[in-house]
């Protein structure tokens, strides 16, 4: 989406877009997984568990923390990233919301 074409759309379609977009990847699919099953991480036990580079992680961490999906905390030079949880539960709410009229139309 071009600069500015936001601003054509509801806070609502810009709030999923933007979630959706953050999630759009199986890695960070894989790493939220990781992330829910262990209850919070440190990046490097991502790294151990996923066949990805630590930059490559990173960068995947970055982008979740970007959306506001991922908490995460440094100590030193680990950072421990959990879910944030009322962003999941909101975004849960969204989508709920946005195929709550479906129908089998086809």
């Amino acid at each position: 989406m071009g600069a500015g074409k936001h601003k054509l759309f509801t806070p609502y379609q810009n709030k999923i877009a933007e979630m959706a977009k953050a999630i759009a990847h199986p890695a960070r699919v894989a790493i939220l997984e990781l992330i829910v099953k262990k209850g919070a991480c440190v990046c490097g036990d991502i790294v151990d568990e996923l066949p990805l580079s630590q930059s490559t992680v990173s960068q995947h961490l970055k982008e979740l923390k970007k959306a506001g999906i991922l908490k995460g905390e440094v100590d030193g030079a680990y950072r421990c990233y959990c879910l944030n949880a009322k962003e999941c539960k909101d975004f849960a709410v969204l989508l709920q919301k946005l195929f709550s009229k479906l129908t089998n139309c086809c």
